[in-house]
C-alpha cells in the first residue's frame, strides 16, 4: 500500500468517526508512524509503506478514532517557539496561552533580574518559555502533582533552563517564603456545568484536576489572588489565564484583595482571556 491509499484510509475511519481535523490529522499520525516529515510524505505519495508500518498507523489511527489527542498520541505539543513533552498527566498547551507569554514579555522588555512564580506549573510551557526570552530571570513552578513537575522538569531540562527553576510540590494554600516580581498561572477555571459538556478528547484524556475550577470555575483563581497578595512585591504582577464570561467576577475578587486591574487580553474567538493585574496595596 502506497502513502495515498493509506492516507485515504486513515481519514476515512476518522471521518466516520466525527474527527473534524481527519485529513491532517491522519498524515501527523502517518509522520509519526514511519517517522519521516508530513512535507516528504505529501510529496511522495506513491512510495510503499511496509506492513509492520502499516499495521502501527492503524494502531495510532484507532486511538485517534477514540478522541485521544494528538498531542498525547505523540506525547509532543509546540508551545511558542519549543516544542514540549506532554503525557496524560499533564494539561495539553493551548495557543491563548501563548497570549500571557507575549504579554508579559512586552511588559518586561526591558526589564532584567526578575523573579517569576509558575502557580500550577503543569508541562512547564509558560515558566519555560518565558525564561528561554529572558536569560537573567529566574523563576519557581508549583504544582500539587508529583507527576506534572516531573515532566515540568524534563521539558526545563530539554530547554536547558533548568537551573534557573525552582520546583515543588505544593498546595497554592502552602506557598510562603520568599516574594516576587511576576506570578503567572494557567490555573483550572471550568465550571462543573462547563466540565460535564467537555469534549470527550479533552474529558477523558487531560487531568480533571488542571480542568475543574468548582461549582463556578472561581475556586482555584481566588485562591491565586489571595496568595498572589502576600507574594508579590509592591506593584508586582499577577497576569492570569481566566475562562469565558469570568472576567468581572474575577475583576471584584482582585479589586477586594488590593489589586488594581491593568490590562485585560481578548483571545482568537474575543474572549476576555487573560487579566493582568499590579498589586497595590
Amino acid at each position: 500500500m502506497n502513502y495515498r491509499n493509506i492516507l485515504n484510509k486513515g481519514t476515512s475511519i476518522l471521518r466516520k468517526n466525527s474527527i473534524l481535523t481527519s485529513s491532517i490529522d491522519a498524515e501527523l499520525l502517518l509522520s509519526l508512524s514511519i517517522n519521516k516529515s508530513r512535507e516528504r510524505i505529501l510529496l511522495n505519495l506513491e512510495e510503499e509503506i511496509n506492513s509492520y508500518e502499516e499495521r502501527k498507523y492503524f494502531e495510532l489511527i484507532n486511538r485517534r478514532k477514540k478522541k485521544e489527542p494528538i498531542s498525547l498520541i505523540s506525547r509532543k505539543k509546540f508551545f511558542w517557539k519549543y516544542e514540549f513533552y506532554v503525557n496524560k498527566d499533564v494539561l495539553t498547551p493551548r495557543s491563548e496561552t501563548e497570549l500571557l507569554v507575549e504579554e508579559v514579555l512586552k511588559i518586561y522588555k526591558n526589564y532584567n533580574n526578575i523573579s517569576v512564580l509558575d502557580i500550577g506549573l503543569g508541562s512547564g510551557c509558560i515558566l519555560i518559555s518565558i525564561l528561554k526570552e529572558k536569560k537573567n530571570w529566574k523563576g519557581t513552578g508549583i504544582d500539587i502533582s508529583s507527576s506534572a513537575l516531573k515532566i515540568a522538569k524534563t521539558n526545563a531540562k530539554i530547554q536547558q533552563v533548568d537551573n534557573r527553576i525552582s520546583f515543588i510540590k505544593s498546595d497554592i494554600d502552602k506557598i510562603s517564603g520568599r516574594k516576587y516580581d511576576l506570578i503567572v498561572s494557567n490555573p483550572p477555571y471550568i465550571s462543573k456545568i462547563e466540565y460535564n459538556n467537555l469534549d470527550l478528547g479533552v474529558k477523558d484524556y487531560e487531568p480533571r484536576k488542571a480542568l475543574y475550577g468548582g461549582v463556578d470555575g472561581l475556586s482555584v483563581i481566588e485562591k491565586i489572588i489571595n496568595k498572589s497578595k502576600i507574594c508579590l512585591k509592591n506593584n508586582g504582577l499577577l497576569a492570569m489565564e481566566i475562562g469565558l464570561g469570568q472576567h468581572y467576577k474575577v475583576y471584584d475578587i482582585l479589586r477586594d484583595n488590593g489589586f488594581y486591574i491593568w490590562k485585560t487580553i481578548k483571545d482568537y474567538q474575543n474572549i476576555e482571556r487573560c487579566v493582568l493585574a499590579k498589586k497595590i496595596k
